[in-house]
């Protein structure tokens, strides 16, 4: 691997983003109660409504971000940019109109840009709570970002 990328590590305790639109938020408690003997093995936090309704429903230990529309996505991904979201699991509606629709785009991209695993369903969830990677460490490939604002101020 070239020094234009860097290798990061998601540790065996995964911090985990929990976020639902208001539809989803009942499926979202619900696999959250089903899953709970796993997710209790990871550090918990979510957009402020759900973050308060999964811990009040399942006694999971939830840190509550601001509601989505008051900024919660936003700040779960700057969470990720920091390197201190490794998941997420966001049960959105895709058949809704969201008022806060540009924040939640910016999410997924950032989630994307740092090679986040997320899930947008119940089926995507499953398959990755239920993945062998939930029990160990995993190294991922993202681009070297200091290396390239370094690059890009050159030729600006």
């Amino acid at each position: 691997m070239n020094d234009n990328f860097i290798t990061l590590t998601i540790r065996k305790q995964k911090n985990i983003a929990l976020i639902a639109h208001d539809s989803k938020k009942a499926e979202l408690i619900e696999w959250c109660d089903t899953n709970k003997e796993v997710l209790k093995q990871h550090f918990l936090c979510g957009t402020g409504t759900t973050a308060r309704m999964i811990t009040d429903k399942t006694c999971l230990p939830v840190k509550g971000y601001n509601s989505g529309p008051l900024g919660g996505d936003q700040q779960i991904g700057a969470k990720i940019v920091e390197g201190k979201i490794d998941f997420v699991i966001f049960f959105s509606d895709p058949l809704a109109a969201q008022p806060h629709d540009p924040d939640v785009k910016a999410l997924l991209r950032i989630a994307q840009v740092y090679d986040i695993p997320i899930a947008n369903n119940k089926a995507t969830a499953d398959f990755m709570i239920t993945s062998s990677f939930m029990n160990e460490e995993y190294d991922h490939t993202i681009i070297n970002f200091s290396k390239n604002v370094l690059e890009r101020a050159k030729t600006l």
